[in-house]
């Protein structure tokens, strides 16, 4: 068969929407000023889908560095991967900062957090190690894994009776080729919220030999006292191996980072594939993601500002009894009863008559019965977007219970 006949018949798993929902339901544009109301389909939308965690997006003091450093050096310097040419004091200067505020002993700066992920567990194992991951790993884990040759066992999401078995069978094979295990999980679970279960994982390390490698894309920033992450929020920090972590949330930017001991950084500097045929991250956003480290330790009420909304639409939402799963993090999912046509009914009802925007997962994130609405708190928002959207889902709830919404594709055609 012709790749391009394939193609036509089997659009993918999400690519099945594209027919009615191509700028709407996938694809939206959302325009204006980085912020809680921005503007969709020519209208202002409370807006609950910004990766920008603690605000900073739109700071006049972080706004002020990232133009100054584009302006004195272009989005092309340094020319060059790391290796190679795209060297610098400022990269260097980052790193020095970041590995002291996850508390390990080095890091290294990635031009991109994805495909960063990837190189970093192509580069830690070979054939002969064994990787234990949570099943409802990111995609990024999910394609470094594909990489991996040797073993992989996989164990239902936080399940550490499973996880406990999956060592056990690591174990055993370890013991004949030779080899090692490293764990995967995640910090904090971006589609619902939850977190790793990091302290009874790394209670596991007195019982088996392994090492940790947490994506703690969502929690660096926004959980800890400090914002040093998951770890920090378990007092287990020190027992995370290799730590992970992304720009793209409550930095604001782009890129991201990887932290360990000396030596294991300095192996991925020789070995992570995406970094060493890749051009490094640009100077202005170097800079600009210092300074937002620099920002995020001296300003920890902005973190506080962050957690004020989190608690205040988490308990509203709760308290009109609906349902948040097992959330214990800023990410807000919001599940209701509903089929795919009836949740576009329901994301039609937010956008045209509420003027609410948030993100809207379906079959096959979610069972085909199911609808996710995922809101992202921020600083920025304010109690009042909070209360404003307490309302908005108490009747959207109250329309899904008497079964109001019509089994039919929404028209998006406006």
């Amino acid at each position: 068969m012709d790749i391009f006949e394939k193609i036509k018949k089997n659009r993918g798993a999400l690519g099945q929407y594209q027919e009615f929902g191509h700028g709407y339901f996938a694809f939206p544009k959302l325009e204006g000023e980085i912020g809680p109301h921005m503007i969709f389909r020519g209208k202002e939308v409370l807006n609950w889908s910004l990766n920008n965690y603690l605000g900073l997006a739109n700071l006049p003091e972080i706004r002020k560095v990232d133009s100054e450093s584009a302006e004195k050096y272009g989005l092309a310097y340094p020319m060059g991967a790391r290796m190679m040419s795209g060297h610098s004091t400022n990269h260097e200067k980052f790193e020095e900062m970041a590995a002291r505020f996850v508390h390990k002993e080095d890091a290294f700066l990635l031009n991109f957090g994805y495909q960063g992920m990837v190189s970093i567990i192509d580069s830690l194992v070979d054939r002969h190690d064994v990787i234990v991951y949570d099943s409802e790993s990111h995609a990024c884990i999910m394609d470094g894994l594909r990489l991996h040759i040797g073993k992989r066992f996989v164990y239902p999401h936080n399940d550490m009776e499973s996880c406990e078995k999956q060592l056990q069978r690591a174990q055993k094979l370890v013991e004949e080729s030779g080899g090692g295990i490293l764990l995967i999980t995640e910090g904090v679970f971006g589609m619902a919220g939850d977190l790793g279960k990091l302290d009874k994982i790394t209670a596991l390390k007195k019982k088996y030999q392994f090492r940790i490698l947490v994506d703690d894309a969502h929690g660096f920033g926004t959980m800890g006292a400090t914002g040093s992450g998951t770890g920090e929020h378990f007092g287990v920090q020190d027992q995370i191996d290799v730590y992970f972590a992304t720009f793209a949330k409550a930095m604001a930017g782009i890129g991201g980072f990887v932290a360990s001991t000396k030596d294991v950084i300095n192996y991925l500097r020789y070995n992570l594939r995406s970094q060493i045929y890749a051009k490094s991250l640009p100077m202005a956003m170097t800079l600009g993601v210092i300074k937002r480290l620099e920002f995020i330790q001296a300003h920890p009420e902005q973190k506080e500002k962050l957690w004020t909304i989190v608690r205040a639409l988490q308990k509203g939402l709760r308290e009109a009894n609906l349902n948040l799963g097992k959330t214990e993090s800023p990410v807000t999912p919001v599940f209701m009863k509903s089929g795919v046509n009836q949740a576009t009914q329901i994301i039609y009802d937010l956008r045209e008559n509420w003027n609410i925007f948030c993100s809207v997962v379906v079959y096959p994130v979610v069972p085909r019965d199911v609808v996710m609405l995922r809101l992202i708190p921020t600083a920025a928002h304010t109690l009042e977007d909070v209360e404003y959207t307490i309302k908005a889902f108490k009747e959207i709830k109250a329309k899904v219970d008497k079964n109001e919404y019509p089994d039919k594709l929404a028209d998006f055609s406006l």
